[in-house]
């Protein structure tokens, strides 16, 4: 047999016939929902894999077709999102990039951060107990200072003059 009535006879099957009619419309509403055309491509290759494996697709009426091929869809992207939420994924070539241009992402760069933060948690660790009590309320949970006031029972102008002497302390015993 010649390879053009070879290539004929399977353009002619069922299922090219499902994939030649349905496919861009499928392909159309898969790509709306994924923001990457090769996971797009992967979906649609899904649906109609799926399609053909499930015996119930003949026995959809033709003018409803499409309206299941689109629930099967709809039900792969449902998967996929799912999957994509469990282990997130990005390209290779986009992280290369955004860690050359930004030189904070360097491993280097997070090591001194990290040892920076250590030096800080020191210094925070020996503050007296009121004072790392005032910068936990003000800069973790941040409350405004008349808040902090109210829960201390304090003036608002002592917790603020004790906030500005707190960061300065802080400053010096960070530096040593």
């Amino acid at each position: 047999m010649n390879q053009f009535a070879r290539s004929a006879r399977l353009n002619d099957s069922p299922a090219a016939l499902l994939y030649q009619r349905y496919a861009s419309a499928i392909f159309a509403y898969l790509r709306l929902h994924t923001s990457i055309w090769e996971d797009a491509e992967d979906l649609l290759l899904e649906v109609f894999v799926a399609a053909l494996e499930d015996g119930r697709l003949e026995a959809v009426p033709e003018e409803e077709r499409l309206a299941w091929l689109r629930g099967v869809a709809h039900h792969k992207l449902v998967d996929y999102y799912r999957r994509h939420a469990r282990r997130p994924t990005a390209p290779l070539d986009a992280l290369a990039e955004i860690v050359v241009a930004d030189e904070r992402l360097t491993p280097e760069a997070s090591a001194i951060r990290q040892e920076e933060r250590q030096r800080l948690r020191a210094a925070v660790g020996r503050l007296p107990t009121l004072q790392q009590h005032v910068l936990r309320l003000r800069f973790e949970e941040g409350l405004p200072s008349a808040e902090i006031a109210a829960l201390l029972g304090k003036q608002d102008s002592a917790v603020r003059k004790l906030l500005s002497r707190t960061l300065n302390l802080l400053r010096s015993l960070y530096k040593e």
